[in-house]
């Protein structure tokens, strides 16, 4: 397990800036560990410490969480608190937040349990596609002449297929389906119904097999899910799925914000803000969750909230739940240098992401330090005159100054392909100079 100037250093690959909300997620991962290295009955005694990241739009709140959840593998969710209604109205209740993440935990260890299995379920996978594309021998007493011209054919089949060469052949696979109309609707309203109950349905519905003609890329994808399937102990599999849930999950609640009170608010949608908070409160306390996996308790799952805290504050949260976020920290908004940075430094940047795109296409893009700082300073600009929307106004920048690019290439040959300030100048100033255009494109 990483220690927390190590995961700030991770972190720091990502994200520019926001020091003080690195180190404060760092030492909640950190502690997340130490707890699972205590005897039993302390670590059901330590809580997490619950922490709101305070800051406007674009300076990378989600991104630092997201970013966390992925070093660590651990279940992650993001979700919005403005979704949420108070019980008794028609909409989402924030028990299925618990659900979601439960579902998302299933996935991230049945990766985890295929991974066990990759090199063994290709094998099965690939022998399948073979008998598929070239049946076997029709009897095992074939002479000696025969089953060697069908070996050789054989390979020299096994060898196009692991090249990718018969990707587009349509193939007839057998696949097994299982309607169960009851649990369906149970699912549809949102319900969730006993597991039992629905492995009694399972045998009410029994599988079907059924024949389908799909391409070769298409049947690989199904056969794997098929063998996976097969080899896979879907009961350990949820098991280890809950205590991953309950001792290492990460729930984000962005947009904490707009349910807080405060008399800058508006009167907002037809819920009772605080409603949902009360309905929010034993969830970050600590209860339990009925899923159709079992019952998850929410004692030890690690909750983060987001807000920009303009029109309100968090004491403007009832007091029962500020107590439950003991950690605050307040991000600092991004300037021209900030967003040289992210261009420049970060992995994953967009400049990395657009050179990777046009790449497919054989045009290589280059951009000079100097286009980068161009781009930045029209960010930070136009941050200031509209609304400041953080570093998501390089997203909407590198949009439209390789709109014409993105456009002609193919059809126009371009190679390679130099971004240079001048070029920056030549084609966003225009836009940016135009305030009725740029208020609708930027």
């Amino acid at each position: 397990m990483w220690t927390c100037p190590e995961i700030v250093t991770l972190l720091d690959r990502y994200i520019v800036g926001q020091d003080a909300a690195k180190r404060a997620v760092a030492i909640a991962l950190r502690n997340r560990w130490r707890r699972m290295q205590l005897s039993e009955e302390m670590r059901r005694e330590v809580v997490p410490n619950n922490i709101i990241l305070i800051g406007p739009t674009g300076v990378g709140k989600t991104e630092i969480a997201r970013r966390l959840s992925q070093i660590a593998e651990i279940p992650f969710l993001k979700v919005e608190a403005t979704k949420f209604t108070e019980k008794g109205y028609v909409g989402r209740d924030v028990d299925s937040m618990v659900r979601d993440l439960v579902e998302n935990a299933i996935s991230l260890v049945r990766r985890r349990a295929e991974k066990r299995f990759a090199a063994e379920i290709d094998r099965a996978v690939e022998e399948k596609l073979l008998d598929i594309l070239f049946p076997p021998l029709d009897g095992m007493d074939a002479d000696a002449e025969r089953r060697a011209r069908w070996e050789r054919s054989r390979a020299k089949i096994a060898a196009q297929l692991r090249d990718g060469m018969l990707e587009d052949r349509e193939v007839v696979i057998t696949s097994e389906e299982s309607k169960v109309p009851i649990a369906n609707i149970f699912t549809s309203a949102g319900e969730e119904f006993d597991a039992s109950f629905g492995d009694s349905l399972k045998e009410l519905f029994p599988r079907r097999k059924t024949e389908k003609k799909v391409p070769v890329s298409r049947a690989r994808s199904l056969l794997r899910e098929q063998e996976a399937q097969s080899r896979l102990d879907m009961d350990q599999i949820t098991a280890e799925a809950i205590e991953l849930t309950e001792n290492g999950g990460i729930i984000f609640l962005d947009e904490i914000d707009k349910i807080a009170g405060g008399s800058g608010h508006g009167s907002g949608p037809d819920v009772s803000r605080e409603g949902v908070q009360r309905d929010l409160l034993p969830i970050v306390e600590g209860t339990a969750v009925s899923t159709k996996y079992g019952v998850v308790k929410t004692d030890h799952i690690l909750f983060m909230a987001a807000g920009a805290f303009h029109m309100s504050k968090p004491s403007d949260l009832i007091p029962e739940l500020q107590g439950r976020f003991p950690i605050r920290v307040e991000l600092s908004s991004l300037g021209r240098d900030d967003f040289v940075r992210i261009l420049a430094e970060t992995e994953g940047s967009l400049v990395q992401q657009y050179t990777a795109l046009l790449g497919v296409d054989h045009c290589r893009l280059e951009f000079t330090h100097e286009a980068l700082e161009e781009i930045a300073d029209l960010a930070a600009e136009l941050n200031k005159r509209m609304e400041n929307i953080g570093a998501r106004r390089l997203q909407t920048l590198m949009a439209q100054l390789l709109d014409d690019i993105l456009y002609k290439v193919p059809a126009e040959e371009r190679g390679e392909l130099k971004v240079d300030a001048a070029f920056v100048r030549s084609t966003l100033e225009g836009i940016i100079r135009d305030e009725d255009l740029s208020r609708y494109i930027l």
